[in-house]
Order: C-alpha cells, then sequence, then structure tokens
C-alpha cells in the first residue's frame, strides 16, 4: 500500500477537538492554496476550466429555454454547490500535502474514499439549489403574471422601478440566509468527509462547531470566498478558471487547520 493510502485513508476515529483561529488564518489558506495551484497547475486549470465550461453549459441550456432571467439566481446558487464541485482539488492537496506527485484530477477518487455519505451530502445539497430556484420562480411569478421576462425586463423591473423594494429586501435576505446557513454545515464538510470514515450528520455538526468558535475568522474566510469566487462569476465564468482551484485548494488548508489530526 502506498505512502498516500496510509497518510489519507480515512479511519474510523473520533473526531479530534476544533483549533481557534485568527484573522491571519485565512490569509495563509490563500497563500497555501495558491502553493498548491503553481505545484499543480496542469491539473488545478483543468479542473478550472471544466467548472468553466459546466457553467457555459447551463447558461446556454437556460438562455436556449428563454430561461435568462432564471441566470443570476443559477449563478447565486452556485455557492450552495460549490464545496461539493470542488471535491477533486481536496484530494490534489491532500496528495501534494503527502509529497505525492499527481498523475490525473481526482474527483471519483475522492468521491469513492467515502460515497455513501459523499452522495447523501450531494442530496441534500441539490435540495438546498432547488429550494433556493423555486423561491426564485416565485419571485418572478410575483412581479410579472402571465409570462416570464427576459434578463433585461427584470433588472429593471426588480432594481430600477422602486416599486418591489419589498420584494427585493426579502430575496435579499433570504439569499442570505441560505448562504449563511450552507457555509455552516459545509465549511469543512467534504474535506472531512474525504480524509475521516465519519458520517456526514458528524461531519456537518463539526462544520457548524468550527464556524460557531471561529466566527470572526469564518465570516472572513466565506467573505473572500465570496469576493474570489464572485469575480469569476462576473467575467462570464472566465474567472473561474483560477478562482475554484485556488478557494477549493485553500479550503482543504482550511480544513487542516480547523481540525488538527488526532
Amino acid at each position: 500500500m502506498s505512502s498516500l493510502g496510509l497518510a489519507y485513508r480515512p479511519v474510523f476515529s473520533r473526531v479530534s477537538r476544533s483549533a481557534r483561529i485568527g484573522l491571519d488564518h485565512p490569509w495563509q489558506w490563500l497563500a497555501k492554496g495558491w502553493r498548491d495551484l503553481k505545484s499543480a497547475p496542469v491539473y488545478s486549470l483543468t479542473y478550472g476550466a471544466g467548472i468553466v465550461l459546466l457553467s457555459i453549459a447551463l447558461t446556454s441550456v437556460m438562455v436556449l429555454g428563454h430561461l435568462t432571467f432564471l441566470v443570476p439566481f443559477l449563478a447565486a446558487g452556485f455557492f450552495l454547490v460549490a464545496p461539493l464541485l470542488a471535491i477533486g482539488l481536496y484530494r490534489m492537496s491532500a496528495n501534494l500535502e503527502c509529497g505525492q506527485p499527481l498523475t490525473r484530477c481526482q474527483a471519483l477518487d475522492a468521491f469513492r474514499r467515502n460515497q455513501g455519505q459523499l452522495g447523501m451530502l450531494m442530496g441534500i445539497q441539490f435540495l438546498i439549489l432547488q429550494t433556493w430556484m423555486l423561491v426564485s420562480v416565485v419571485l418572478v411569478l410575483m412581479l410579472y403574471d402571465d409570462t416570464f421576462p427576459t434578463l433585461d425586463d427584470l433588472f429593471p423591473a426588480l432594481f430600477l422601478s422602486g416599486e418591489h423594494n419589498l420584494i427585493l429586501l426579502a430575496v435579499t435576505l433570504l439569499g442570505a440566509l441560505f448562504a449563511a446557513g450552507v457555509f455552516c454545515i459545509s465549511a469543512i464538510t467534504v474535506p472531512m468527509l474525504i480524509d475521516r470514515r465519519v458520517d456526514v450528520l458528524t461531519a456537518m455538526r463539526k462544520s457548524v462547531e468550527v464556524v460557531r468558535e471561529n466566527w470572526a475568522a469564518m465570516l472572513l474566510w466565506a467573505s473572500l470566498i465570496v469576493l474570489i469566487v464572485g469575480a469569476g462569476l462576473v467575467t462570464f465564468y472566465l474567472g473561474l478558471f483560477v478562482a475554484v482551484p485556488l478557494v477549493g485548494h485553500a479550503t482543504w488548508h482550511a480544513y487542516r487547520d480547523l481540525v488538527p489530526s488526532d
């Protein structure tokens, strides 16, 4: 068995106590993430390119289906499922941490390590995404009675007319609630599930615990993720080519910092 298997094979054990961190740690995670990206540029950027192509494909489906008004809501929903989409990047960082060379992108390898629990998490996250998209459709139906608008129609009606401020406020608060809840339950959940043989509820509880105990640093970390990934989204997804690998690698180091090995 390889040294990598010995080092990162999930094992049945109690989850160690979470660490207390300072506001400098999120910057350190980004620095380590950038180091991993430079150490494995081909595989990391190939992974990022896959995310870009997937995003463009989903947007194209919306455009062809005359559902362009859903594009900004779908972009916001990206943050809800991004922790799971970056699963291969966590595995790459785990390999690099052990000094092991990479031979391919690692998404399937990572998923197989705890596929039952990761499958359950996938179901939970996509249920949350579907709920968010349903809320978005209900919003549009409240604004337009008989037809779906185009994206050009939606923005003036929602943001410029001044007639729907209450709806805009409600959706903003609801979106923030969705984002905060998902961040709390998934900040370190996926890296933990591929590193330790724990169930999804244990991993989610630990994620909530580390966010609660390090709320200031985790608030900074969440803000950095929004800024970096958001910049990738507003560049017509092209910025995701680098943003997703950077944040994905950094998230692995966040997990390793927040939940030290026993």
